[in-house]
C-alpha cells in the first residue's frame, strides 16, 4: 500500500453502517416540506416514514420500491458488501414483498485506492443478491473520499397483501426476529477493542437475509411491521407507534441481544445515531422502573441490517415466532406487545 494510504476499510468512513444515517428529528423536518403525492396507485409514499414506497401496478400486482447504503460497517470488504446489500434488501422483506431486481450504488476513491476492495464490496452484494434470488441489473459509481456501498432494490408484493408499519393493533405482541447491538459492536470493532467471537457473531446476524422472517410474518398474516436500523428499535418503534396511533410496551429483558455485547453498551462504544436516537424519543417515552442500563443503550443502539419488528395477533405470536427460528432467524423473540394509544408511543419496562 503506497505511502500516505489508510490501512482499513473503516479509515475511509467517518460514520459505520447505519449510524451515519441523518438523525430521524432532522430528516423529518425536512420531508415534512414536500409536496404530498397525490397518486390513486401509490399505496405507501412518505406519510408513516415506512420501509420503503409501494405503487399500484394492476389489481394483483405492485412494485416495492427502495434504496439503502452507507460507509463500511467493517474492514473485511467482501462481508461488508454482504451486509449493505442484505440492508437494503430487508426494506422489501418488511413491506412483505420479493426482491427482484437491484442497482449498486458506489462511491469509491479510486484516484486513491486500487479497485480490489472495489471487486470484494461489489462480490459480497453480488452473492446477497444471488442468494435472496435478486438480479443485479446495472449501477451507478462516484468517485469519493470515503467509500460508500448499498442498493437500489425493486420488488413485487400483492395490493392486498403489504405489511406496513401502520397497521399495529392494540392487543397485539410484538416479535423481534435479529439480535441488538450491531452498532455497540462496529464502533467497539472500529476501536480494535470487540472480543472477535462477538464480532463474528454480529457479522454473522447483519449479513443474514430477513426474507425467512418476511415468509413467516405472511404465512401468520402479521398486522404490521418494520425493519430495525440506523433509529434503532427506538425509533422505528416510535415510527410504528405514530403511524398506527398506538403505544408499544417494551420488555428490556425480553429482547434478543448479541452474546456479550452488553460489556460494550456504554461509551465510548455508543455511536452519535444512538444519542439522536434517543433524542428522537425521549418526548414520547416513558420508562419504568429501573431498567438495566445496558439494556437501555441497546434500544437505542442504531442498527445495520437488523432484525424485522413485527406487530401480530396475540394466539399467533408464538408460531410466528417458531417459523421464523425454523427459517433462521435464530433469535426470535417476542419482545412486547401493543397498547390503545397513551400520552406516550413507547413504553419501556
Amino acid at each position: 500500500m503506497a505511502a500516505g494510504m489508510k490501512s482499513r476499510l473503516s479509515d475511509y468512513a467517518s460514520c459505520a453502517g447505519c449510524a451515519a444515517k441523518i438523525a430521524p428529528q432532522t430528516i423529518t423536518m425536512v420531508l415534512n416540506q414536500l409536496p404530498t403525492a397525490r397518486d390513486p396507485n401509490l399505496i405507501v409514499g412518505l406519510e408513516t416514514h415506512d420501509d420503503a414506497g409501494v405503487y399500484r401496478l394492476s389489481d394483483e400486482l405492485a412494485l416495492v420500491q427502495t434504496v439503502d447504503f452507507f460507509p463500511p460497517v467493517i474492514n473485511d470488504p467482501y462481508i461488508y458488501g454482504q451486509i449493505a446489500a442484505a440492508n437494503a434488501l430487508s426494506d422489501v422483506y418488511a413491506m412483505g414483498g420479493v426482491p427482484k431486481t437491484a442497482l449498486n450504488l458506489v462511491c469509491y476513491p479510486d484516484n486513491e485506492l486500487s479497485l480490489e476492495w472495489l471487486g470484494q464490496i461489489l462480490a459480497g452484494g453480488a452473492e446477497r443478491c444471488l442468494a435472496s434470488g435478486t438480479a443485479i441489473v446495472g449501477g451507478h459509481t462516484i468517485r469519493d473520499a470515503e467509500i460508500k456501498f448499498g442498493l437500489a432494490v425493486t420488488g413485487v408484493v400483492h395490493p392486498n397483501r403489504v405489511v406496513t408499519n401502520a397497521s399495529a393493533r392494540p392487543g397485539d405482541r410484538l416479535v423481534l426476529t435479529k439480535p441488538l447491538g450491531t452498532g455497540v459492536v462496529t464502533t467497539a470493532h472500529k476501536k480494535d477493542a470487540c472480543p472477535p467471537e462477538l464480532f463474528r457473531a454480529a457479522c454473522d446476524s447483519m449479513s443474514a437475509l430477513n426474507a425467512g422472517a418476511s415468509a413467516a410474518m405472511l404465512a401468520e398474516e402479521a398486522h404490521a411491521a418494520t425493519d430495525i436500523t440506523g433509529f434503532g428499535l427506538a425509533g422505528h418503534g416510535r415510527e410504528m407507534a405514530d403511524g398506527s396511533g398506538v403505544t408499544l410496551r417494551i420488555e428490556l429483558e425480553a429482547l434478543p441481544v448479541l452474546p456479550g455485547v452488553e460489556e460494550l453498551a456504554r461509551p465510548p462504544y455508543l455511536t452519535r445515531a444512538s444519542k439522536t436516537n434517543r433524542e428522537y424519543v425521549q418526548e414520547t417515552l416513558e420508562i419504568r422502573g429501573s431498567p438495566n442500563s445496558a439494556r437501555l443503550e441497546l434500544f437505542f443502539d442504531a442498527q445495520t441490517s437488523g432484525g424485522l419488528l413485527i406487530s401480530i395477533a396475540p394466539h399467533r405470536a408464538e408460531r410466528l415466532v417458531e417459523r421464523a427460528r425454523k427459517s433462521g432467524a435464530a433469535a426470535a423473540s417476542i419482545v412486547g406487545e401493543v397498547l390503545p394509544r397513551q400520552r406516550v408511543a413507547l413504553i419501556v419496562e
